[in-house]
């Protein structure tokens, strides 16, 4: 066997045996921190017992949000891993809800293309492909000089003088990352005809796509830590102390009107009395040693490890931590990088 095999060998062995000795922290919350419908004409923000999510009229796109009836989340995990504590690796997170209305709500495990919510006359709109639509998990952004250290639970849903009316004006919003690694707001997405990517598709444990779901049923959410924006998104949340998450969905309604899911919040008396459950977040992430960029297997050194660990990734790479140049390519330049800060 040649000398450069045994050193990859040594390297993805060394890096597998650190990553499993690394402590792993489980983290296990029953309830948000924050709750809260965040629908234009909610009379009681941050404690109204039952949260919805629907769509609005698709014939009608100049009013309202099209993902008009949104939930915001937002859990606390400073008492478990301290704020600025370090860098943590996400590996995986799970956001659960509980259903608050009985047989009421088709079940629909995938994501619907955006087509299908386009208005009667449009060339491009689609019906939809399956019973029901798909409730989605996301993250949150903010305007309004707000951010996620600053909102809270029963602050205003869209700036004073703003048409609650207007699409596109709530300070609080659910938000995907676009192409361009920008977190944008997906409340409109129909409109501006894109497919957002979001963090993960409800799914109720036992129940086929179609049939109804029974209340108390628990739909949970298995967030794509793979991909890099998301990971980046919740560790930031996790070093900052508090993840903010947004459910919403395009479901069909009339004015006044329709059958759209319906979910407990913290503040519901079942859940005080311990009869449902509200919002809960599991979540697992381990501590990162903290070193240089180049040191990319954290040994203290830059090394002929860390070269090998450039070489294994050589070619189209956004997103690795071996693009040191940050090309979204890993090549010539990045083994340079590491050469130029090799230890002696």
């Amino acid at each position: 066997m040649k000398f450069l095999d045994l050193l990859f060998i040594c390297v993805i062995f060394c890096v597998h045996t650190t990553n499993a000795l690394a402590d792993v922290i489980d983290i296990q919350l029953n309830q948000p921190a924050l709750d809260r419908w965040m629908y234009p004409f909610n009379s009681t923000p941050g404690t109204r017992s039952v949260m919805t999510t629907f769509g609005s009229d698709r014939e009608n796109p100049t009013q309202f949000d099209a993902r008009d009836g949104q939930i915001l989340l937002a859990f606390d995990t400073g008492t478990i891993v301290p704020v600025e504590s370090g860098t943590y690796e996400i590996l995986e997170a799970e956001v659960s809800i509980s259903f608050a209305n009985n047989y009421v709500v088709a079940y629909d495990p995938t994501s619907d293309p955006w087509q299908m919510f386009l208005p009667t006359g449009d060339p491009r709109r689609m019906n939809d492909p399956d019973s029901g639509q798909p409730i989605e998990l996301a993250g949150v952004g903010f305007r309004g000089g707000f951010t996620a250290a600053t909102f809270g639970e029963n602050f205003a849903y869209a700036a004073p003088g703003a048409s609650y009316l207007s699409p596109g004006v709530r300070n609080a919003y659910a938000a995907c990352f676009d192409n361009a690694n920008n977190l944008v707001d997906i409340s409109n997405h129909p409109r501006e005809g894109f497919q957002p990517n979001v963090f993960a598709v409800g799914k109720v444990a036992g129940l086929a796509a179609g049939q109804l779901i029974a209340q108390d049923s628990v739909m949970t959410f298995q967030v794509n830590v793979s991909d890099i924006n998301i990971q980046n998104y919740l560790r930031e949340g996790l070093e900052a102390g508090r993840t903010f998450f947004s459910l919403s969905s395009l479901t069909f309604v009339a004015q006044q009107s329709g059958n759209f899911p319906a979910f407990y919040s913290k503040e519901n008396t079942f859940v005080q009395l311990g009869f449902a459950n509200a919002a809960g977040l599991r979540m697992k992430a381990r501590s990162l040693p903290t070193c240089i960029a180049e040191d990319l297997d954290c040994s203290g050194l830059v090394d002929s490890g860390d070269v090998s660990l450039v070489l294994l990734d050589v070619g189209p790479c956004p997103g690795c931590l071996t693009d040191l140049d940050f090309n979204e390519v890993v090549d010539s330049g990045d083994i340079s990088i590491v050469l130029l800060n090799f230890s002696n």
